[in-house]
């Protein structure tokens, strides 16, 4: 805790940190639209197989367009799905059946029409939607899943950059890699305007989704979405506002304990003396010298030259127990909320959806922090996955007629998921020793990356079942929660420090228990061995 006392001293959560939290909170807010971006830019806009030399034909039976309504037209050229009642979207007839439109036509035989695939391509309504990837790059029928596809590569970015981006902020720093991210999400985002084919797309969106880091708020994606229905001008209009922020990002300040851990000191002396001014503590600015710095960090600077890997997460018996627990829950959590997130046409209009999904995260954080202090982690964590799960089954058994009731429970699963992620976080921050803290939620959220790549891909088992993908979601939701269930408790529990702290704490062998104590007291003998031996050195160095 020495960092904190020094952070107290300056000023605690003064000024510069109300400052510094804002600053980072604006883009952080507008960073969420990019990860539900897909379900506005890659919106299926209503659609029917492209009718051909529409004048010639009805010239031809002596009647003009102008005679037809539009249904009537459709009728004649486009089946009618006999489940749906609606016109299908992947064929035609191959000639025009003008006795389904009500044109009188005599001589001729009616039997059962031929019809074929959309060989002319597709025609869009623009009600909903001028334009989208779906529209522009007919993602429809055989080529549906392409427009899930971009989803899963995005996610795919996002992964990518939380490893590679991880490992270059130990290295250069927090804030330059924050700048770097910025201009990399403004450019390449801005430039998807310009794709020109679909592969194009994905590759920018992979390469954005790499500059943006995990789920925040969503609700802010709703009033840019509604008055932009052209999906160029919605990339623009959320991606460029990054280069406002990535030019006032230079005022931020390096994490001081990042340049101490890695042998600047000098440098973070000058920004923690920067702070306290801010803070109003300008008497700080003598009294924390390079001394001051070390003694109050000596625990700290020692144990970050012990080395730990990501085999510590599994090596004794209840950071494994932990640790595969753990990935279960972040990988369904991911899973199901990205489920219900992307799949909102299928509820009603798409920007009415977004609102109420977006503000369902309000009260759905409030209700699990009430959980969290009364009923527990374990508890909070299991509830969330198994309500939400049944939640989810709930809607497979209501007919669609009752659109209402399926939108209220489709609105209550996706609160409990994102009640669950309010969950994992601080439960996954409490389980893990400080020595690997960071490590443990790096290799959890990765599964939650993982989860989130799969979540659109299950949508195009809708094609083979419908009632498929929320079997899929439920189902996860389920695994996980059971497996919440073997989690210890951390309410009022201290952080463990290390990992035999999670051993003894957690342990149900007592011999385990005693063995751990045992290995710490001989380690404890070793040190002050060591420490005597080092002494007498001393002493007989002094001696001669």
């Amino acid at each position: 805790m020495g960092f904190s006392d020094i952070l107290d001293e300056i000023g605690g959560f003064g000024r510069f940190q109300w400052i510094h939290v804002t600053l980072l909170s604006i883009p952080g807010l507008l960073m969420a639209s990019q990860n539900l971006l897909n379900n506005f830019a890659g919106g299926i806009p209503g659609h029917h197989c492209t009718i051909p030399n529409i004048s010639n034909r009805t010239n031809d039976q002596n009647i003009t367009a102008e005679q037809l309504s539009t249904d009537q037209l459709l009728r004649a050229f486009i089946p009618v799905d006999k489940r749906s009642s609606k016109f299908t979207k992947c064929t035609r007839y191959v000639e025009p059946q003008w006795h389904l439109a009500g044109v009188n036509i005599t001589g001729t035989n009616f039997t059962e029409p031929e019809t074929e695939t959309c060989l002319d391509g597709w025609t869009y309504q623009k009600t909903e939607f001028i334009s989208t990837i779906v529209s522009e790059w007919d993602l429809v029928c055989t080529l549906q899943p392409l427009k899930q596809m971009t989803q899963t590569i995005y996610m795919g970015g996002v992964l990518s950059g939380a490893i590679i981006f991880g490992g270059l902020s130990d290295k250069f720093g927090r804030r330059a890699l924050l700048i770097w991210s910025y201009f990399q999400l403004a450019v390449l985002g801005t430039f998807t305007t310009f794709a020109t084919s679909y592969v194009a797309y994905c590759v920018l969106r992979f390469l954005s989704g790499m500059a943006v880091s995990g789920i925040i708020l969503n609700v802010v994606s709703l009033s840019v979405a509604y008055s932009v229905k052209d999906w160029r001008k919605l990339h623009v209009a959320v991606c460029s506002p990054y280069f406002v922020f990535a030019l006032y990002s230079w005022w931020y300040s390096e994490s001081a304990r990042w340049l101490v851990l890695n042998g600047r000191s000098e440098e973070a002396i000058k920004q923690i003396h920067r702070v306290a001014r801010i803070n109003g503590k300008p008497e700080m600015v003598e009294k924390i010298n390079m001394e001051y710095l070390k003694s109050h960090m000596h625990k700290e600077m020692q144990s970050s030259k012990t080395t730990h890997t990501a085999y510590d997460l599994l090596r004794t018996p209840v950071m494994r127990r932990i640790s595969i627990c753990l990935v279960a829950v972040w990988f369904s959590t991911s899973f199901a909320y990205y489920g219900l997130a992307m799949d909102l046409q299928k509820f009603g209009n798409i920007y009415v959806m977004q609102l109420i999904f977006g503000a369902v995260d309000f009260p759905a954080k409030l209700i699990a922090l009430a959980m969290l202090s009364y009923l527990g982690r374990r508890i909070t964590q299991a509830s969330c996955l198994l309500i939400s799960a049944v939640l989810i089954f709930a809607n497979i058994f209501i007919s669609k007629e009752f659109q209402t009731a399926r939108t209220v429970l489709a609105v209550l699963g996706k609160g409990f998921t994102s009640s669950s992620f309010t969950c994992v976080y601080l439960f996954t921050g409490e389980l893990y020793p400080t020595v690997l803290r960071q490590t443990g939620m790096g290799f959890t959220s990765t599964m939650s990356r993982i989860g989130s790549m799969a979540a659109p891909a299950v949508l195009i088992l809708d094609e083979v079942l419908p009632a498929l993908p929320s079997i899929v979601y439920g189902g996860a939701a389920v695994i996980a929660g059971v497996f919440a269930f073997f989690l210890p408790e951390t309410l009022n529990v201290p952080l463990p420090e290390t990992v035999d702290d999670v051993e003894e704490k957690w342990s149900k062998k007592p011999h385990v228990q005693k063995q751990i104590e045992k290995e710490s007291v001989a380690l404890q003998d070793m040190k002050e061995g060591g420490a005597e031996c080092e002494d007498g050195k001393t002493s007989g160095l002094n001696a001669l």
